[in-house]
């Protein structure tokens, strides 16, 4: 276990609020901001010239950490279901092809400059742990490509004008539980030492890799830990601040200039579980909404627990809903000054940017990883035509590029961007 966790490059119950605080550093310890970079002033994000920063955008989901329902698949539903349904319908050295030019035609430079031009000003990058390791991930193991990808994502935004976020999205041992993390049905990150040194070491490597470069607006430690399912969720809740507190740690330990962005638990929702972060400098909060009433009312906890700390708070993922619906949210962001990037800019469907086309065939693709496969002789039975699947597979790789899409307009001007 260690051996294939073991990084390239390197290579309890916390107390309630009014109780002594979990940050990490003393006041003699402040983050130091440079012009270079956006910086905190109270509730307000501060650009490199000095007015205020208004976060609006996109989120990059299903490049660098596929989830089935972007496919149109309900049951193969992660990354390593996903990859395993491939092997299974098309061949392992298929599919490890069928990765590399997935990676590269997904998200490209005319992506990021077309999010440009709909007047986004920031896109969120989620991102799986094992990019940065030498565990088998989107057909690759010793040779991890999460350099690389981000490197190149990086010389896009500063092309375009875009600000970076980092969303680890799938950590170590799972931080959430579910599909979302990529992960075994449980949150162990909460549980084990090992993973928890992993998630600090591969946030240090990636700060020590980015901490000269103003295009990333910074580091979201976790994306929705915690799921709300479990029935030790509240034991499981007193164990988050810690792990956080790891994660700061290791990041100021090479990198004082950027950002670090905190996430409630229960999908980014429950936020008391770190309110003994007030004061920590260079830390913000990022909330999710999914469903509930666009209004006022509906995210007034995120609103209250902003105001009480004095920290800003960013919508990381909201949307897959109605234009209005999303326009009257919209509308109550702004005037409550929290920022946002919707979820997610290219997927099938038409609640984003950019809708990929189902190419032909595509339902014996969605039949076959729909289908039982708990036996090899389930998987013979499911898999159709052999050359059929990979036409539709290498169908689908034309679809996703930018020039094939359908650029969803209507969503797009409900998002208020201009």
């Amino acid at each position: 276990m260690k051996t294939c966790r073991k990084l390239l490059l390197l290579c309890i119950l916390l107390p309630p609020a009014f109780l002594p605080s979990c940050t990490t550093s003393t006041d003699s310890e402040k983050v130091s901001q440079t012009a270079s970079f956006v910086s905190i002033s109270g509730e307000n994000l501060i650009a490199p010239d000095g007015s205020v920063f208004y976060i609006q955008g996109t989120n990059l989901g299903n490049w660098l950490n596929p989830e089935g329902y972007m496919y149109g698949f309900k049951k193969t539903n992660s990354a390593h279901f996903i990859n395993e349904m491939l092997c299974q319908l098309a061949g392992p050295d298929f599919t490890a092809a069928f990765w590399k030019r997935y990676k590269d035609s997904y998200i490209t430079r005319d992506d990021m400059l077309f999010i440009k031009s709909t007047g986004a000003n920031t896109v969120r990058l989620p991102f799986h742990y094992k990019l940065f390791t030498d565990e088998d991930y989107m057909g690759l193991t010793a040779a991890q490509d999460g350099f690389a990808r981000i490197d190149s994502l990086v010389s896009w935004c500063r092309e375009a004008g875009l600000y970076l976020i980092l969303d680890m999205h799938d950590a170590p041992g799972g931080q959430t539980g579910d599909n979302i993390d990529d992960s075994y049905g449980y949150p162990w990150l909460f549980e084990s030492e090992e993973s928890q040194q992993l998630f600090c070491d591969i946030w240090k490597s990636i700060a020590d890799h980015y901490k000269n470069e103003p295009v990333i607006l910074g580091y979201e430690l976790l994306n929705e830990p915690i799921a709300h399912f479990f029935s030790n969720k509240e034991e499981l809740n007193a164990k988050l601040a810690e792990v956080y507190k790891k994660g700061i740690g290791a990041v100021r330990e090479v990198d004082k200039n950027h950002i670090i962005l905190l996430g409630g638990a229960q999908w980014n929702m429950n936020f008391e579980p770190l309110a003994c972060f007030k004061d920590e400098p260079g830390v913000m909060f990022t909330c999710h909404w999914y469903g509930g009433p666009a209004t006022k009312e509906g995210i007034s906890s995120y609103i209250a627990f902003r105001d009480s700390m004095d920290m800003p708070m960013y919508m990381g993922e909201t949307g897959q809903n109605t234009d209005k619906w999303q326009s009257d949210l919209v509308k109550v962001m702004k005037e409550n000054n929290i920022g946002y990037t919707f979820w997610p800019y290219k997927k099938m469907g038409k609640t984003t940017f950019a809708s990929i086309i189902p190419p032909e065939n595509w339902d014996e693709v969605v039949n076959f990883a729909e289908s039982p496969r708990g036996s090899y002789e389930e998987i013979r039975k499911a898999r159709p035509d052999m050359d059929s699947a990979r036409t539709a597979l290498n169908g689908y790789l034309e679809g996703i590029k930018l020039e094939n899409c359908e650029i969803q307009d209507s969503y797009i001007n409900s998002l208020g961007l201009r």
